[in-house]
């Protein structure tokens, strides 16, 4: 099984939340898990504008955490933008389009994700 982390997801797991659910805990400890070039970016945006606080070098959290990177491709970008509009927020349509093209299930609490073709395990 491999996962993808949602924004929520892995800020959760690194800062070990007691929000994140077990079930979710335990996949992660367990699991090939990936982290979006997309959640840097968006945590990195949201850090600056001063919507999160989260201190931490994200590139060091995701080697640390054993996680691995995985960059947006044009592919990826292109499938983001095709997708149906039942979800307006970039940042999650991208992690959409990479679970689903690269056969991945999402780690999110983002209940609006279950309305795409992807599979999901819930964070929360």
């Amino acid at each position: 099984m491999r996962l993808l982390l949602d924004t929520n997801a892995f800020l959760w797991w690194v800062v070990d939340s007691p929000r994140l659910s077990k079930s979710a805990r335990e996949a992660i400890s367990s699991e090939d898990v990936l982290v979006s070039s997309a959640t840097g970016f968006e945590i990195a945006m949201k850090r600056e504008s001063g919507k999160l606080r989260f201190d931490d070098d994200i590139v060091l959290q995701v080697t640390k955490n054993g996680f691995r990177a995985l960059d947006v491709t044009i592919e990826h970008a292109v499938a983001a933008g095709e997708l149906p509009l039942h979800h307006r927020d970039p940042f999650d349509r991208i992690l959409i389009a990479q679970a689903q093209l690269e056969q991945l299930i999402v780690v999110t609490s983002d209940p609006m994700f279950h309305r795409y073709d992807v599979p999901v395990l819930s964070a929360s």
